[in-house]
This record gives structure tokens, sequence and C-alpha cells, in this order.
């Protein structure tokens, strides 16, 4: 797959005109919780551009919620990392970590003492500042599933075999943290979607397709690195065996078929206006509808932008 190469969609990508002021909070923060970054070298977490990253997916954040969302990312990519040690393939000790981290987000840690545990309880602070309960209880329950899903992945590395695809999906649906991610267009945005709307079949849908696509573009711009470090959650690895196919075919079949999605993903969305009809939408819960099913579009072009272009999947 060449570096310039990305889905084809009918809507593109936009940057936000805070990035350079968000790149310089990001380093602040990165200086504050400097044993987290050490995870990496300076040089290469610069080529990962990550606030690059926060202005494509969230471009109409302010300045001071661009660089939430800097941070954010940092600790996504930060906190994976650090399990391609040894560590990595250590299950029970995986899971001590995350069932600390997730009691933050629960409230029930009483005292944080990791630079994973302080950089995450920094985040969780400003993440749900002026956020309802319920959209906190909702989040909260995300985080928690990110986290969980680490050490099942620890333990897939220690068996060393691709699993099926709906285990493959469900865990990849945990570790890629859309859910999050996804919450944070409200909080970016300042603004929630009712529960009804969230949990129509139709934003359930286009949520799904949004948090699936990048997981399957990204098993192939990674493939080669996951490959090599003995990663197994990879899909490229999984229809390769299933077909007993080569790798360039498996990509390519992961591929059409994040396109297949990215098509499915516009067709809904241009079914929104009937949807808001059919629930009787007062003015600003259509609005709000709106928000968040644009946000899903701008995550995805601006992710697909990036994917294709940060040194964290391609090198030279």
């Amino acid at each position: 797959m060449s570096d310039d190469t990305s889905l084809e969609l009918p809507f593109t990508h936009r940057r936000n005109p805070h990035q350079t002021e968000a790149a310089d909070r990001h380093l602040e923060w990165l200086q504050r919780h400097r044993e987290l970054a050490a995870v990496v070298s300076g040089s290469t977490y610069t080529g990962w551009d990550i606030t690059e990253l926060a202005s494509l997916v969230y471009p109409e954040s302010s300045a001071e919620d661009l660089a939430l969302a800097a941070d954010l990312m940092g600790f996504y990519f930060l906190f994976d990392d650090q399990f391609d040690s040894p560590l990595g393939r250590r299950p029970e000790q995986v899971a001590l970590i995350c069932e600390r981290l997730s009691a933050i987000a629960h409230g029930t840690l009483t005292a944080v003492t990791s630079p994973s545990e302080r950089a995450f309880a920094d985040l969780w602070r400003r993440i749900t500042l002026g956020m309802t309960d319920r959209w906190r209880a909702r989040a909260a329950c995300n985080w928690e599933y990110y986290f969980a899903c680490h050490p099942a992945e620890a333990a897939g590395r220690t068996i060393g075999q691709p699993p099926d695809r709906e285990g493959y999906l469900t865990l990849r649906r945990g570790t890629a943290a859309m859910e999050s991610i996804f919450d944070m267009i409200e909080r970016l945005g300042h603004f929630e979607v009712p529960q009804h709307v969230m949990h129509h079949p139709l934003f359930r849908q286009l949520r799904q397709l949004a948090a699936d696509i990048p997981s399957f573009t990204n098993d192939v711009r990674s493939f080669a690195q996951e490959s090599e470090r003995g990663d197994v959650a990879n899909l490229v690895m999984i229809v390769r065996r299933d077909r007993c196919c080569s790798t360039e075919e498996a990509c390519a079949v992961v591929w059409d078929e994040a396109q297949r999605m990215a098509d499915r993903f516009c067709d809904l969305r241009d079914q929104l206006p009937d949807a808001c009809r059919s629930m009787s939408l007062d003015p600003a819960q259509r609005l709000a509808a709106e928000r968040y099913a644009d946000g899903m579009a701008l995550w995805l072009a601006g992710y697909l932008h990036w994917e294709s272009h940060t040194r964290r999947y391609h090198h030279g």
C-alpha cells in the first residue's frame, strides 16, 4: 500500500487553526509527564505528528480543547507502546495496570502512583469538566472497555496465533479506543447527544462503521511492524490464514472491505434527516445529532489523511 493511498470519501479533511498553539501546550504536557513520554525517543514521537492528528480529527475545537485532544492522542499511543516490551506478554501484570486506570474513571482509586496513572488522572479531570453525570458514566464505561481489553491482547501474544475474525473484532473494538474518541466529539464541541438518539439504530451503525474503518486501514498500514514484534490481533494476518493467500492479497481484501464500509457510512449519513424526522427531534436535538454525525465524518477524513503520512507507520 503506497504512502499516499487513502480511501475514497465524499468529504475531506480540515486543519484546526489553533494547531501551533496546541502543539506548544502539548509539549508542556509531555514535559510534565516525561516518565510516560520516555516510552519512545523524542525524535520518534515528533515524527508521529500527534498534534497534527488532533488538529485533523477535531478541526473546530478551541485552542484549549485542541491541546486536550493532542494530550489524549499522545496518551493512547504512549500507553499502548509500553506493551511492545516484555510487559506486553504478561497478561496478569497488564491486568493490574489496567484495573487501576479504570478505577480512576470510576472514582475508586485512592492514590495515583505510576506515570500512566498520573497522566490519565490529569486527562480524566479535564475530559469530564462541564459534562453531565450521564455522559461521565458512559465515558467511564468506554474507558474501562479500552483498558480491560489489553490483558486479552497480551494473552494473544503469548499464544502466537491470530484469533478468529469475530474474536478479533471484539478485541480490536476495545483496544482501538474508538468509543472514548467519539465521546470527545461531544466534550470538545460542548454539547451532548440525547440518549435515544445516541442509541438509535442509525447512530449505532454509523458509530460502528466509523470505529471499524480506521482499524481495518491501520491493520494494513501497521502489518509489517506488528508481524515483526509478534502481535497477532491484525485482520491482514487473519485473512491471509483463512484464505491461504499472500500478504499482498490479504491487504487488498482488508482495504476493499474498509472502502465498502466507508461507502455504507456515507449512505447512512445521508439518511440522517429522515431519522431525525422519524424521531420528532426538536431543533436542539436535531442539531446535536447533526454535529455528532459530522464529527464522525471529520474523524474519518482527518485520521485517514494522517495515517497515510505519519512516520508512525511510514519511514524515510
